[in-house]
């Protein structure tokens, strides 16, 4: 419950849970929500389109596994559950807690849309109108659209008139505290892991290097020259007047390097044209739910301890292992704190960077 009620991101986004224990680095399968097509119905026909029901998996790999151990005295152990509580397993879960939003916030990188100005904090309902414009654009679904901000943008929001006065909402406390309310159609939380994005490259072109040829619609990795030094995964480019960002970089040589992006080029390229690269920023995130998945999954029990030295609890999605051990070593008691995660981006169509 202490976890659950400090994460911030993670309490925004799809969560996904089962009871089935995993190993780290196992690949776990969820489901993505099925898709239809509407169709008009023409009633002298007498007939509809029969759909069939596909829901398509996507692998996630639980290669988060966070743990905290801390040496607990005798006199530790005399506490009430209230007491140690308060002093021991309060600051160890918000530790756990940041960390899981800081991943969770790092997902950025595969988002390739953007609104705002690189390098300037939004201090205007405008930001907020363009970040829900975009994601309109985008199609995402109206319902349950967010905002999360970093300390600068939440400083210069608050001042104005229409934060103040905003109904605040939230069901747990980081929540309810982070929160400034519902503004113009998203549900705008403050957060402290708002990642700043330091991009590597700079203003470039097209180089195709088989030829002159450029690069058709659909291409995903291409070759360009004129950087002053390695682009940067989660670099964000506009190439012909379209978004990109970049998802990996390659064989990086004298200004040269090759690019693989996010969406494939929506377009036809030609050789030289010019690649734009957005500068340094904060990448505050509007997005809806489905955009991000977190996947839990419990720890086994590790095997020749009592009991009561160990338990498994799930809370609202979020499992944590609780193991109490002898150190003989140091000839200490320890509790370890525990939990395992996989992260994925599910619909980068479904979010946006407000930059900052």
């Amino acid at each position: 419950m202490r976890l659950v009620n400090n994460l911030v991101f993670a309490n925004l986004i799809y969560r996904d849970y089962s009871d089935e224990f995993v190993n780290v680095g196992d690949t776990v399968n969820i489901r993505r929500p099925a898709s239809f097509t509407s169709h008009d119905f023409v009633a002298d026909s007498s007939q509809v389109v029969v759909q069939t029901v596909t829901e398509s998996n996507i692998s996630v790999v639980m290669n988060r596994h966070r743990d905290i151990s801390f040496e607990v005295t005798a006199k530790d152990l005399t506490l009430s559950v209230t007491e140690f509580g308060e002093r021991l397993i309060q600051p160890a879960i918000e530790a756990h807690a940041q960390a899981i939003d800081a991943d969770i916030a790092a997902l950025y990188k595969d988002i390739p849309y953007r609104t705002g100005t690189a390098g300037v904090t939004p201090a205007a309902l405008s930001a907020i109108s363009a970040a829900r414009k975009q994601l309109n654009v985008l199609k995402a679904p109206m319902a349950n659209r967010r905002l999360v901000i970093d300390p600068d943008a939440e400083a210069s929001l608050l001042t104005l008139d229409a934060v103040v006065n905003a109904e605040k909402s939230g069901s747990t406390a980081a929540l309810r505290e982070a929160s400034l309310g519902r503004l113009l159609g998203l549900d705008t939380y403050m957060s402290q892991n708002v990642p700043h994005h330091t991009t590597g490259g700079d203003d470039c072109a097209i180089d195709q290097a088989s030829g002159d040829g450029g690069y058709p619609a659909g291409t995903t990795t291409i070759h360009v020259d004129g950087l002053s030094a390695s682009c940067a995964v989660g670099d964000l480019l506009t190439i012909g007047g379209d978004p990109y960002v970049v998802t990996a970089v390659a064989n990086y040589s004298a200004g040269d390097e090759d690019l693989t992006i996010y969406p494939a080029l929506t377009a036809a390229v030609a050789n030289d044209a010019p690649v734009t690269v957005i500068a340094s920023h904060t990448a505050n995130l509007a997005f809806h739910p489905r955009a991000f998945a977190l996947v839990t999954r419990p720890l086994a029990k590790p095997l020749g301890l009592q009991a009561s030295q160990v338990e498994v609890i799930n809370w609202n999605g979020i499992a944590v292992r609780v193991v109490y051990t002898y150190n003989s070593t140091t000839k200490k008691d320890m509790v370890s704190l525990d939990l395992l995660y996989g992260l994925k981006t599910l619909q980068p169509e479904l979010a946006c960077r407000l930059l900052g």
